[in-house]
């Protein structure tokens, strides 16, 4: 598994769009699938960005807070992501960022326990794509690049991005060779917009190019703002297939410190794995009471099943059906069973179709207010007439006739 962390600065470089990018163009062997995680502290902006607000503010990192709490992490994450994937493969998963920039301080003793529940998919062959925004590498949040394999810090190749990149990625170099793994796996994603090329960049800042992003805010707007990204046109954009180029480098990149620092390699994650028998018992045991993880046969039922869920799930953070007749508790007559089963059947099983983006059954509600008839205002009397108009009774006298003459 190769985890990538796309970390962005001031004057909106396009982290954000770089990692749908490349969430989109990332390459996938038979039975892996890739992830993005969107920590920006600031906020995420998929939802009414390139999903275009289709999918309700329900899912997302905020969940996992209270989640963690409660020793629900590991479970609770499945439940919150979403399938992104243009054919509805389940292959190219998403999961939201904040609604709040408030709700950052919440997840400060969450990031690192969600670290290790990303390390914990190698098994089953994920990549994991870390939308960190601007401020991610900082705080609490510093765990994330640390641990990361491959930092890439976008930069736009204009004067003015250069200059406020470089105080941000000299920090970060700092960090982490002090605390985290080595700046040898932090390189630059650029977005092509000034004159500046590719080996003068890589000069000053002594840190190698990981990929040049065509300069393209038609096809970006996509990515952005939404649109269609099952169109031709999209799919073999320049944009699109320097993001594939990016994607290899970064590949490479991280087989490369692997191997250096003698961890798994992530060209060892094939389709193997997926299929064998710990994929489906590995995050099941995780958070499952004891009494359900000491039944094998439950957990192998669903291995023909994706590992992945989009929504909330009626799965393992519920016990199953087969055990509720064993709880001491009894619902009484006034409550039958099967109704209230009927009741919520249809609509809890948070089951997408997989079309992009997706849209999420919204419950039926009716904005449409009754017309509601002004209240009567009490009309002002009229005006008395001006003294000496013609036409008016009592008004004909001399001063009137002297009135009509001057007119």
């Amino acid at each position: 598994m190769t985890v990538v962390a796309v970390l962005g600065g001031p004057g909106a470089p396009g982290a954000t769009s770089s990692a749908l990018a490349l969430l989109l163009s990332w390459p996938l062997r038979p039975g892996r699938r890739v992830l993005l995680v969107e920590c920006d502290p600031d906020g995420g902006a998929v939802l009414a960005g390139a999903l275009e607000g289709r999918v309700e503010a329900v899912y997302g990192l905020r969940n996992l807070a209270v989640a963690d709490r409660r020793g629900l992490l590991a479970e609770t994450l499945w439940e919150q992501l979403l399938d992104v994937s243009p054919q509805g493969t389940g292959e190219r998963l998403l999961l939201p960022g904040l609604t709040d920039p408030a709700q950052a301080p919440g997840l400060a003793y969450t990031w690192e326990p969600l670290v290790e529940a990303l390390h914990a998919l190698e098994p089953q062959g994920y990549d994991v794509l870390l939308d960190l925004g601007r401020s991610g590498a900082n705080g609490p949040m510093a765990v994330l690049p640390r641990r990361a394999d491959v930092v890439a810090a976008t930069v736009r190749t204009t004067l003015r991005g250069l200059s406020a990149a470089r105080p941000r990625i000299a920090a970060l170099r700092e960090d982490l060779d002090a605390h985290g793994t080595g700046s040898d796996g932090l390189g630059l994603l650029l977005v092509a917009e000034g004159p500046y090329p590719e080996s003068e960049v890589s000069r000053q800042f002594r840190l190698p190019v990981l990929g040049a992003l065509t300069h393209a805010p038609r096809t970006a707007r996509v990515l952005s703002d939404g649109g269609d990204t099952t169109d031709r046109r999209f799919i073999r954009s320049e944009l699109m297939r320097t993001a594939r180029t990016t994607a290899d480098r970064i590949q490479d990149l991280a087989a490369a410190r692997r191997r250096r620092l003698g961890g798994p390699q992530p060209a060892q994650g094939g389709p193997q794995p997926v299929q064998a028998q710990p994929v489906q018992q590995q995050p099941v045991q995780h958070a499952l009471p004891p009494q359900q993880v000491q039944a094998p046969q439950q957990v192998q039922a669903p291995q023909p099943v994706p590992p992945f869920v989009a929504g909330p799930v009626s799965g393992p953070a519920y016990p199953p059906p087969q055990q509720q007749p064993q709880q001491p508790y009894q619902q009484p007559p006034s409550y039958p069973q099967q109704p209230y089963q009927q009741q919520f059947q249809p609509q809890g099983t948070g089951q997408f179709t997989g079309e992009w983006p997706i849209r999420v059954e919204a419950p039926q509600i009716s904005y449409a207010a009754p017309y509601i008839a002004p209240p009567a205002v009490p009309q002002p009397p009229v005006p008395a007439p001006f003294p000496g108009q013609p036409g008016q009774p009592g008004q004909g006298g001399p001063e009137g006739e002297e009135v009509r003459r001057a007119r």
